[in-house]
C-alpha cells in the first residue's frame, strides 16, 4: 500500500503565529520580555518549542540557556494548548491534496514533533483528523524525528509499508528522518525557508499542494 506521511507544523498548516505567541507567553511567565516576532522567526517556530525558547534566551543574552529552556518548555506547551488555532490555518490546497491521495488509493498519516495530544487536538479543530489514518507525535514513542522509529510507526499505523512510502515536510529534520528510514523526502517551498530547502537535497520539492498527487505517484509508482 502506497503511503504518504505528512509533517504538521509548517507543512500541512501554518502554525507559526500561534507557536510564537506561546513562546512569548512562556518567556513572560518566566519573567523575561517576549523576543520572537511573527514573520521574522517563523522558521524557528517550525523547528519546535525548545528551538524557539533557545533563540529567545540567546537573543537576550541569558546566562543559562539550557536550564531555562527546560524550565520554560512545559509552560510553552500549556500556553500552546490554550491557544492552538487562533491564527493557524491549513495551507491552501492541503485538504484537497489529502483527499486526492485517498481517492487514488494512498494511505495518509501524520508524523510530527508536536506532542501527540496537541497534534490530535489541532487536527480536530481544523476539521481534518478523520483524513489521517495515523498520528505519531513527539511523545508517542521514546524517540522523535529524525529518529526513523516514529516515521515507521506512522506508516505501519496507517496500514502501509515503509518500502512504498514517503515523507512530506519542511525542515532538515524531515529530510534526515526520511533518509534514516530509507524513503524519499519531499520538502515544501511555500514555508519561510522558501526555495532554500532545495539546498537540503530532498528527493522532490513541493511548491503547491496541487502538485502533491503527481509527486507522490512519480516517487512511489
Amino acid at each position: 500500500m502506497r503511503t504518504v506521511i505528512f509533517d504538521l507544523d509548517g507543512t500541512l498548516a501554518d502554525t507559526s503565529a500561534d507557536l510564537i505567541a506561546a513562546a512569548n507567553t512562556a518567556m513572560q511567565a518566566m519573567g523575561h520580555a517576549p523576543q520572537l516576532r511573527v514573520g521574522q522567526d517563523d522558521a524557528t517556530a517550525f523547528r519546535g518549542g525548545r528551538a524557539m525558547l533557545k533563540l529567545s534566551l540567546e537573543r537576550m543574552g541569558h546566562g543559562d540557556v539550557a536550564g531555562e529552556v527546560e524550565r520554560g518548555y512545559p509552560i510553552l506547551l500549556a500556553a500552546s494548548g490554550e491557544a492552538l488555532d487562533v491564527s493557524t490555518r491549513l495551507y491552501p490546497g492541503a485538504l484537497d491534496a489529502v483527499q486526492a491521495l485517498w481517492a487514488d488509493g494512498f494511505r495518509v498519516g501524520v508524523c510530527t514533533n508536536k506532542p501527540e495530544l496537541l497534534a490530535d487536538q489541532l487536527l480536530q479543530r481544523l476539521g481534518v483528523r478523520d483524513l489521517f489514518a495515523s498520528l505519531i507525535g513527539a511523545d508517542t514513542l521514546a524517540t522523535r524525528k529524525p529518529d526513523p522509529a516514529p516515521y515507521v510507526a506512522a506508516v505501519e499505523q496507517a496500514g502501509g509499508a515503509v518500502a512504498r512510502s514517503l515523507l512530506v515536510g519542511d525542515t532538515v529534520t524531515d529530510r534526515d528522518t526520511a533518509r534514516a528510514a530509507g524513503v524519499p523526502s519531499v520538502l515544501v517551498t511555500f514555508g519561510p525557508l522558501g526555495q532554500s530547502v532545495a539546498d537540503m537535497a530532498p528527493d522532490a520539492l513541493l511548491g503547491d499542494f496541487g502538485q502533491m498527487l503527481d509527486v507522490a505517484r512519480a516517487l512511489l509508482d
